[in-house]
């Protein structure tokens, strides 16, 4: 794109802007509405796919610490590849194939995991786009695999019912490759706009500073902003997702922009369209909030996401990825749901485009147990009572979801829908006898108790009618054949 185009497509930009109803400021943007399949969806896939799949190593930030010199990826990279001016990260990118990717498997296995929603990532940190650009050449339609890897994903998805999302984690370029220029490496100025390593800056003591220097240029936050545009433009996603570098002051009036110019993309295509974004970097209520490897610790008057790996040290594909048990991510998720949260788990394919056995064999977990349980979850609601039990007190906060919960057969989450209530039981007893005592038939007028009328208990998934006894204590719910290694769900129906 040269800059004749550039200045085309900002006044198509501000044109969309000025006609549409949304303007580039937080009282308009905060008129956002979460489109209505959102909510119901409760579940979706991440998927971190790129060059530094190829490399299996660490992690997705191989490509910025494999330039920092004395770590672990520093050694490694010299140690496998050589000295970093003869073989650097550009030098991946051929590398990366893809020539076993085919996107209909993808989406059927994403479609028995029971997701209703799918986040690939169009751009990470590196700076390489997974998709067909005009901006800069350093694309997968281009280089690589020469395919457009996103569009496919889109045709793909879409045809099995899934909405299609896509993220761009483009603003931390800014730094990502900035260490290469700390030494001789194949990082080597002069750079220009639309170079593979431009603009690779010094990296800030403190990333996380709201006006952490160096400050990013005018002249990238507005290539910030093509890109995303271009992704708005060409792929039509239903929602975009934002990562943590977003919240810098730089992108606060092109982040307005943006957004604006989406939700009136939006309206275009007749549909509602929102952002998902972490660390207050939008104004409450003009999109999604957003926690990494988190949760909220309450039930919250408005929907909020999860967004968390199947692996606890990686959020791509490594040959050294510790993997959470089916068990821990469907526990994660029974939590979020009970307080009006959607779950995002990341799947990382391998760099060929296969995905590993061990990543199928969770969705294929997650998969079963959620169509067993299915009117539980979509278009659930929280009930008035979250939880119950001895493990209702959890890790919040950012990155602080890779402990297992020790739940016991007292705990217990809850949703509702139409005429019931569904009481997750985290870890069924061996004896089959539970007591939930959020449904006690109290005459000392506790606050906690149900005073409903019960109509019916059954457990969802199996055929044996439970005896069921309510008195002051709770509702006895006591079965013999029930047994499962995942959380089982009782179903109360009132009248």
């Amino acid at each position: 794109m040269n800059l004749e185009q550039e200045k085309l497509y900002l006044q198509e930009i501000d044109r969309v802007i000025e006609k549409g109803p949304y303007h580039a400021d937080w009282q308009s943007l905060s008129n956002m509405q979460v489109p209505k399949w959102f909510p119901k969806a409760k579940f979706g896939i991440f998927i971190h796919w790129g060059i530094y799949s190829v490399i299996a190593h660490a992690n997705e930030w191989y490509p910025r610490n494999m330039y920092r010199k004395d770590t672990e990826e520093w050694n490694y990279h010299r140690n496998t590849y050589g000295d970093h001016k003869e073989f650097g990260y550009k030098d991946f990118i051929p590398l990366f194939q893809a020539e076993k990717f085919n996107p209909d498997e993808w989406a059927e296995l994403i479609k028995e995991s029971g997701a209703q929603y799918v986040f690939p990532v169009a751009e990470h940190h590196d700076g390489f786009q997974m998709y067909r650009s005009e901006i800069s050449k350093f694309n997968a339609y281009e280089m690589g695999p020469k395919r457009d890897l996103l569009g496919e994903m889109k045709v793909s998805f879409e045809k099995q019912g899934i909405e299609f999302c896509t993220s761009s984690h483009r603003a931390e370029h800014w730094f990502f490759l900035g260490h290469g220029k700390e030494f001789d490496s194949d990082v080597k100025e002069p750079l220009k706009k639309g170079d593979f390593y431009w603009p690779s800056m010094a990296e800030s003591p403190d990333d996380h500073a709201l006006r952490s220097e160096p400050y990013p240029t005018e002249e990238y936050v507005t290539d910030w902003l093509l890109r995303t545009c271009e992704i708005i433009d060409r792929y039509q996603p239903s929602l975009l997702y934002f990562d943590w570098w977003i919240q810098h002051e730089a992108f606060k009036e092109p982040l307005k922009k943006l957004a604006a110019y989406y939700y009136n993309r939006g309206k275009e295509w007749g549909k509602d369209v929102s952002i998902c974004y972490k660390f207050d970097a939008m104004m409450f209520g003009s999109g999604i909030v957003d926690v990494e490897r988190s949760k909220m610790s309450e039930v919250k008057p408005f929907v909020w996401q999860t967004d968390t790996a199947i692996a606890k040290n990686s959020w791509c594909y490594t040959d050294s990825l510790l993997y959470k048990s089916s068990y821990q991510i469907i526990c994660n998720f029974i939590d979020i749901i009970s307080k009006n949260g959607n779950l995002l788990l990341n799947v990382g394919p391998k760099g060929d485009g296969s995905i590993a056995p061990e990543d199928k064999q969770i969705l294929q977990d997650i998969g079963t147990w959620m169509k067993q349980n299915a009117e539980a979850i979509y278009d659930s609601k929280p009930w008035r009572i979250p939880s119950e039990g001895t493990a209702t007190e959890q890790a919040k906060g950012e990155l602080a979801d890779g402990e297992d919960v020790p739940y016991t057969a007292e705990d217990m989450r809850f949703t509702t829908s139409g005429d019931s209530i569904y009481a997750f039981v985290m870890k069924y007893p061996e004896d089959g006898k539970v007591l939930i005592h959020s449904m006690a038939n109290s005459e000392k007028h506790n606050s906690s108790s149900f005073y409903g009328l019960i109509k019916n208990v059954e457990i969802l998934g199996f055929d044996e009618k439970p005896d069921v006894l309510r008195d002051d204590d709770g509702l006895h719910i006591t079965t013999s054949t029930v047994k499962s290694d995942l959380p089982v769900v009782i179903k109360v129906t009132t009248v």
